[in-house]
């Protein structure tokens, strides 16, 4: 593999022989395989190159590689003599943390976790995996729980027999003056199960489940932010259709904002979950709910041209991937809704709330609502389990709420 991006069979055959040996022969293979350009890969290759060597010199062998050899090579890089290696490139160390990671993945070596960066490893796996076994719980939602449970052991340590309820709920009160209820909200929950796992491992305390405080939230007590359907098509409209960035990002704004899709659903999109002869696009939802909706014209153009122009060749079967190598699937919804705030300044359209992706959705909604379907078409498009949570839209259907208002006290109705 090599040979895909070295054209002097003499180069090749000095790096087969290196003290490396086959191993970067397979670290090329993965480079090829994520779609890296020759001067990249080879740069990755060289750094590769001149890591090993330089563990062979101090006497490291591939097998006992480390994070700490990593930065001791990166300290030898800013003294650097070694003949037939650069050292001023900025991405040497990158390069050679990418062949350890492939050689950790490929099962070579393996890394000692660093405890600064997990606290209590060992607790923290033994909880996701409980959740998956007891709850069947997803991984998004382990990852959103892992932020706040490692917090959490960072603030009242390592050693949950010795938690007590007033540090938890100092815990919990200080991230709610730190960031808004969803947030704070998700907080509590991660707390809550992570607290059923460890009484259930007899491993603290179990009235301290009872120390999470519940925190006051009313339903339907705030608007749904949206945009002017004039101000959703200068976001559609703002992406470059000549690049296969703006292909990519196109057809990503006319899923959230057409079908009402959230940033999640758009992560998890696969190439077999559109049906390109009935006209469907298949969903997984909340709680992993199938479901089946009607891939409407112009999202399908939007999808066919992305495809056919934009998408780089990738095994990957996700839908949407990254423009960049490696071209893999995005990480998570984040990615998504940074696509949305980018659009979102370059249409120079101001943001009524703090969310981006979900504010189409909001936007699709409302501009219904306005066109006379019913809470229940809402309902039926978004995916709602239940009406009472499509009823928030009610509230900014004003030509409805003029028809019920009543005048206000000794003053002459409009």
């Amino acid at each position: 593999m090599l040979s895909k991006f070295f054209d002097s069979d003499g180069r090749v055959h000095a790096l087969r022989i290196g003290p490396a040996g086959g191993l970067l022969d397979g670290f090329a293979h993965v480079l090829w395989q994520a779609g890296y350009a020759q001067i990249t890969a080879r740069g990755h290759l060289r750094a590769a190159e001149h890591f090993v060597a330089w563990a062979d010199r101090k006497g490291i062998s591939v097998g006992s590689l480390t994070e700490q050899t990593l930065e001791l090579f990166g300290r030898h890089l800013s003294r650097c003599r070694c003949p037939r290696y650069g050292h001023t490139k900025p991405n040497l160390v990158h390069g050679a943390r990418m062949f350890v990671r492939h050689l950790e993945e490929a099962g070579i070596i393996k890394l000692a976790v660093v405890a600064s960066r997990v606290p209590n490893r060992a607790l923290m796996v033994a909880f996701c995996q409980w959740m998956r076994e007891r709850r069947g719980t997803c991984e998004s939602t382990l990852y959103n729980y892992g932020v706040h449970i490692r917090e959490l052991l960072r603030r009242l340590g390592e050693e949950p027999e010795k938690f007590d309820a007033r540090g938890l709920r100092q815990f919990v009160i200080e991230g709610k003056q730190a960031c808004g209820w969803a947030a704070a909200k998700t907080r509590t929950t991660a707390l809550r199960m992570f607290l059923r796992f460890l009484i259930a491992e007899g491993k603290c305390a179990s009235r301290l489940e009872a120390a999470i405080p519940v925190l006051a939230h009313w339903r339907l007590a705030s608007l749904p932010r949206y945009l002017q359907p004039a101000e959703v098509e200068r976001l559609i409209a703002s992406c470059d259709p000549a690049s296969p960035v703006g292909l990519r990002d196109r057809a990503i704004l006319l899923l959230l904002a057409r079908l009402g899709l959230r940033a999640g659903d758009i992560v998890h999109l696969r190439l077999q979950d559109i049906d390109w002869k009935g006209g469907w696009i298949h969903v997984c939802g909340k709680g992993r709910r199938q479901t089946r909706l009607p891939l409407a014209r112009e999202v399908g153009q939007a999808l066919v041209t992305y495809l056919k122009d934009g998408r780089p060749w990738t095994e990957a079967d996700t839908l949407f991937v990254r423009c960049r190598a490696p071209f893999r699937a995005f990480g998570s919804h984040c990615a998504v809704s940074m696509i949305v705030s980018q659009a979102l300044r370059r249409a120079h359209v101001a943001r009524p709330s703090r969310g981006a992706a979900h504010l189409l959705r909001h936007s699709l909604a409302t501009s219904m609502l306005r066109q006379g379907a019913t809470l229940q078409d809402i309902a039926a498009i978004l995916r709602h389990r239940s009406i009472e949570t499509t009823q928030i839209y009610a509230k900014v259907d004003v030509t409805a709420l003029r028809k019920i208002a009543q005048p206000w006290p000794e003053v002459r109705p409009c």
